[in-house]
């Protein structure tokens, strides 16, 4: 590259003819970088030649380029041997070579993060400059995450510290098309940093010979490879390591499960596997394998590509199938005395984390039976009472006291504080949701939970003809449901918003209608009438108005009516917390009761707290409650309920579909519709096998699949033990590995280790 003459020489510029050598890898633009600098002293008029030193231009591979400058035309072809400046791109190059035939006082400018602590004293005779241009180009977006350029980041720092104008470096940008690196290369300009040669300084000393090579043998005596001895690491900008991710199944799952381990482990080493890691957080595996409405499921990277991995089903499958009696856990060093008010999803998750940690629990249960809405609120089609008591079995296995019969009011929870280490309050939303309008007080208008719980309870509970049921979670569907089972010729289920809004299960929805429940969207009731007995109810039609706090739209009830004749009214309008058991002038503040401005050891738990509504929400709440209590017992600090931020999760674009073979999702077996709306046996029969596990990704783990070690363009990755171990001498860090993991177990850092 030659330029002419175009402007005045500026005053001050460096002594000609000058000599500059960039120091670079393979893809970090050293060869643009040269060219820029030889256009920033062509704006000034002066003849300029810049070329590369190519050959091993591969990513990461060490590169060179060279400049000259004159007021001459330059004729000179050979590199530069003599540089009067040094521009090393990457810190990692800074070694003797790079400073071979540079004379003292020469410049010295280096691309590192450690400023001008990255210089020694084998440096003190140049005058060097340093600026971290890598953090500087990745801000600009210069490049992509796997490989920041820097070269024109360079430029701009180099302009300052030979005193180079800015709108001469304008100018040289324009005319090589970078404008869109200016403002990057302005940060460097005004950031980098400059020492002048220390006193008495002299040149390094001269490299030590090398040593002669061996002698050239015949082509007919080699009988075996040599092996390398270019040692290619050195070339590496950022490394490859194994790390695992957070998948986004485990993110969404709010009783804290393992998800991915659990599948895995059911994969790999069968139930008792699956159950050591499922078991570690989910007291109630085949309740939940059933109730749960699978927040994991909607979350899976699967779900776009063949259908979400049937997490539920696999984990009904792990705890119908799991012992009955686990091992019973060793005493804490240091026993504490706990009480859980309430054996519902919350109190018995709660019960089990601390029970398993060592400690002496005690359920206190007001029904007759354990379980809470588990035993009550969910129907027997769903839910039979053996699957509960089976997993109660496996609670109470592990020496937790239950008490039934037991109720609790203010004055026995201050008794029982007084007696425990703390207690734990987790009675559930007591308060049902109603209805203030015309009508309500009519028999045969009755709440939802209530009915549920006769069902349930084996009493002599007969409908007939045509039962609207008010709501659209699962409370209102059960009802549904059983209302059908009860003898109800045609049920109907009354719902303010549309059936994407409802909050019931999807599938519980879908099963409903398919055994003839009807839904009526956009409605709400405003009046009941009948003699003495509901005969109609008023509907009013509802609009969507503006979001509410939950972000979904207010609805709006219109004027616009339509009475319907009915036989019945069940209302699942959801429940609300009571805290009446919270003793007179207390209060609670995150999940624990204060005296004043004193904190007690009572704590709340579950709905009562959080008001979530899903059993799996209780459980999760049950036990980050209990360890909270369990630390405040023994003077800790809670321990951190940490959120993984969003680039800490496996998200689809992380996910390589193309190593996946397409396999749909394995459906569960059902009773037929027409037959199961008789009476209450289960629906849902499970699954035929576990082999729904194979399809889980593992996103975010290593399965040793090997995919890193085929992919390895240099053959550095091995296996070591129960991972891989790559090479560092020779992985000159191109990333294939990373970019081929399937599952992103693997990520590239930044190379930060001197050499």
């Amino acid at each position: 590259m030659s330029e002419c003459p175009s402007a005045a020489v500026r005053a001050g510029a460096p002594k000609l003819p000058l000599e500059i050598r960039v120091h670079g890898r393979g893809g970090q633009g050293g060869v643009t970088c040269a060219k820029l600098l030889a256009c920033l002293y062509a704006e000034q008029g002066l003849h300029v030649q810049a070329f590369g030193d190519y050959g091993s231009e591969r990513a990461g591979a060490p590169v060179r380029a060279f400049t000259r400058v004159d007021t001459a035309p330059v004729t000179n072809r050979n590199k530069v041997y003599r540089p009067h400046h040094l521009l090393v791109l990457d810190a990692a190059l800074l070694g003797d070579d790079v400073l071979d035939g540079a004379a003292p006082g020469a410049v010295l400018l280096v691309n590192s993060a450690r400023g001008l602590g990255v210089f020694t004293e084998r440096h003190r005779s140049f005058r060097v400059a340093a600026l971290d241009a890598t953090a500087v180009a990745r801000r600009h977006g210069i490049g992509s995450t796997a490989l920041v350029i820097v070269n024109t980041t360079v430029a701009g720092a180099y302009a300052r510290v030979v005193g180079i104008p800015w709108e001469v470096v304008e100018r040289a940008y324009r005319v090589l098309e970078l404008e869109g690196d200016l403002p990057a290369a302005r940060e460097a300009y005004d950031g980098v940093v400059v020492r002048a040669p220390g006193p008495g300084a002299t040149a390094p000393a001269a490299p030590r010979a090398r040593a002669a090579a061996p002698p050239v043998i015949g082509i007919a005596e080699l009988t075996e490879d040599f092996p390398t001895r270019l040692p290619t690491g050195t070339w590496r900008t950022q490394r490859p390591r194994y790390r695992s991710h957070v998948a986004p199944c485990n993110a969404a799952c709010p009783a804290g499960n393992d998800v991915v381990g659990f599948i895995g482990a059911l994969r790999t080493g069968g139930v008792e596997a699956a159950a050591r890691v499922l078991l570690a957080t989910q007291p109630l595996p085949s309740v939940c394998g059933r109730v749960c409405p699978g927040p994991c499921m909607s979350a899976c990277n699967r779900a776009a590509y063949d259908g979400a991995v049937n997490v539920r089903a696999l984990e009904r499958w792990i705890g119908d199938r799991a012992g009955p009696e686990p091992e019973r856990p060793r005493g804490a060093p240091r026993p504490r005395r706990f009480a859980v008010v309430g054996s519902g999803p919350a109190g018995l998750s709660a019960a089990f984390a601390l029970r398993s940690a060592g400690h002496a629990v005690t359920i206190l249960e007001a029904a007759p039976r354990l379980g809470g809405v588990l035993r009550t609120g969910i129907p027997a089609y769903r839910l039979p009472h053996e699957v509960l008591d089976a997993d109660l079995a496996r609670i109470l296995a592990l020496g937790v006291d239950a008490r039934c019969g037991y109720a609790v009011d203010t004055s026995a929870v201050r008794e029982l504080a007084a007696g425990h280490d703390a207690v734990i309050l987790a009675a559930g939303l007591q308060r049902a949701g109603d209805l203030d309008v015309p009508g309500r007080s009519l028999r045969g208008v009755v709440d939802g939970l209530g009915f549920l719980d006769a069902v349930k309870s084996g009493g002599d509970v007969s409908l007939r003809g045509h039962v609207v049921v008010v709501g659209g979670g699962n409370t209102a569907v059960d009802c549904a449901r059983t209302a059908l089972r009860c003898g109800a010729a045609r049920v109907t289920i009354a719902y303010r918003r549309g059936r994407a809004e409802m909050p019931a299960i999807a599938a519980e929805i879908e099963e409903a209608v398919a055994e003839g429940v009807e839904l009526l969207l956009h409605r709400q009731p405003v009046a009941f009438a009948g003699n003495g007995r509901v005969e109609r109810v008023t509907l009013a039609e509802v609009e969507p108005g503006a979001p509410d706090a939950s972000g979904r739209r207010r609805p709006v009830v219109t004027d616009r009516t339509r009475a319907s004749a009915c036989d019945g009214v069940l209302l699942a309008l959801g429940q609300g917390a009571d805290l009446g058991l919270v003793p007179a002038g207390w209060s609670v503040r995150e999940s624990r009761a204060f005296d004043g401005e004193r904190p007690t050891n009572v704590w709340l738990a579950g709905d009562l707290a959080t008001g979530e509504g899903t059993v799996t929400h209780a459980i999760g709440s049950g036990r980050r409650i209990a360890l909270r209590a369990l630390a405040a017992a023994e003077g800790r600090a809670a321990p951190a309920e940490v959120v993984p931020a969003p680039e800490e999760r496996v998200s689809p674009a992380h996910v390589r579909f193309s190593h996946f073979e397409v396999m749909p999702q394995r459906p569960e077996r059902h009773a037929p519709p027409a037959a199961r709306a008789r009476g209450f046996e289960e629906v849902s029969r499970g699954l035929d096998d576990a082999s729904e596990a194979e399809r889980c990704f593992s996103c975010g783990r290593c399965t040793r699949c090997d995919t890193c070690l085929l992919s390895c363009p240099e053959g550095v990755v091995s296996r070591s033990g129960d991972g891989y171990a790559v090479d560092e001498a020779f992985c000159k860090g191109c990333g294939m590995c990373v970019a081929e993991c399937p599952r992103r177990a693997m990520e590239m850092t930044l190379e930060t280790s001197a050499r």
